[in-house]
């Protein structure tokens, strides 16, 4: 376990790092937004290609892996919606409640770590499940979040939006040229792959220490008191159901025949035992839903899976 902490550790330590500058105004929260772009367009993009491209095709085309993951995808968007759909909670909070639930931060936090943790052979399989994540499970939360009328052009406008969304994210893209590459056996030229390494390497401590800063901002920022009970058994659904949920399923698949390596599942099951994407306060935000409730739900997962991933990892590593 001590081994496991010692890889864990500096990861959490460079979140909480992000939080203490926030908080202490050592970070301008006028600067977080150029963070986050760094992050999104230039570092994590070329981290994803580099991964990518140096992971064999077959990896990044495990159909098994796919059908698993989405089964759970899914499963953890209906079981959400229906703990937190009632009284006062429209389909707007619970839609994106189910998105918290059933997206890992996989592109900020998990593709470093589990390398870290598992080797370079991890990184084919996570990569898959952000594609997933992001391709279907977004996109159908935010399509749910429109089913109450809260938007006058309702699921259609939603899914619109969604799907530009996918468009205008370059990690995708830069999964898809890194596939493409490794298909083909293409290399870069030396120059250019240079910058590249370059701005892959920063991509973790960076992406790390946005994630702190994004939820201090967002505690900082939430003025209303929200009562535990409406975030803390999303964080367990989170942490626990997830990895619980994805185990079963894969094993329950191996059991058919389906030809899923228990390694890939390993790492399927670490990737739903990561805490909630911070990227989907930004869409709550956007979409007009109750912004504080997901930001805190973030923040409380991504304190307790120190520990809980932690722990998975001591049970299955």
């Amino acid at each position: 376990m001590l081994n496991i902490l010692l890889v864990t550790f500096p990861f959490f330590a460079l979140v909480l790092c992000g939080y203490i500058a926030a908080r202490r105004a050592l970070l301008p929260q006028a600067a977080i937004p150029g963070l986050n772009t760094f992050v999104l367009y230039f570092a994590l993009p070329c981290m994803l290609y580099r991964f990518g491209a140096g992971t064999p095709i077959a990896q990044l085309l495990d159909f098994s892996l796919v059908a698993v993951y989405l089964v759970c995808a899914l499963g953890m968007v209906a079981l959400t919606i229906v703990l937190t759909r009632k009284g006062p909670v429209g389909w707007n909070d619970a839609a994106f409640g189910a998105l918290v639930a059933a997206f890992p931060n996989t592109g900020f936090m998990g593709v470093p770590l589990l390398v870290a943790l598992l080797g370079a052979q991890a990184a084919g399989p996570t990569i898959l499940t952000i594609v997933i994540d992001m391709l279907v499970t977004s996109s159908l939360c935010i399509a749910l979040s429109r089913l109450d009328g809260a938007d006058e052009h309702g699921a259609a406008r939603a899914a619109r939006l969604a799907l530009r969304g996918v468009v205008a994210n370059p990690m995708p893209w830069s999964i898809a040229l890194g596939a493409l590459a490794s298909a083909v056996g293409f290399a870069l030229p030396r120059p250019i792959m240079g910058t590249v390494s370059l701005l892959a390497d920063a991509a973790s401590p960076v992406a790390l220490f946005t994630i702190g800063a994004v939820l201090a901002r967002s505690q900082m920022n939430s003025s209303v008191r929200i009562p535990a009970m409406r975030y803390v058994p999303i964080v367990l659904v989170k942490l626990v159901i997830h990895p619980l949920l994805v185990g079963a399923v894969g094993l329950g698949a191996i059991a058919w025949g389906l030809p899923l390596e228990r390694f890939t599942l390993t790492v399927l099951v670490l990737v739903a035992a990561l805490p909630s994407a911070s990227n989907v306060s930004m869409l709550a935000e956007r979409f007009g839903a109750d912004n504080g409730r997901i930001a805190r739900i973030i923040l409380l997962s991504t304190v307790l899976a120190f520990f809980s991933f932690s722990a998975a990892v001591a049970l299955l590593v």
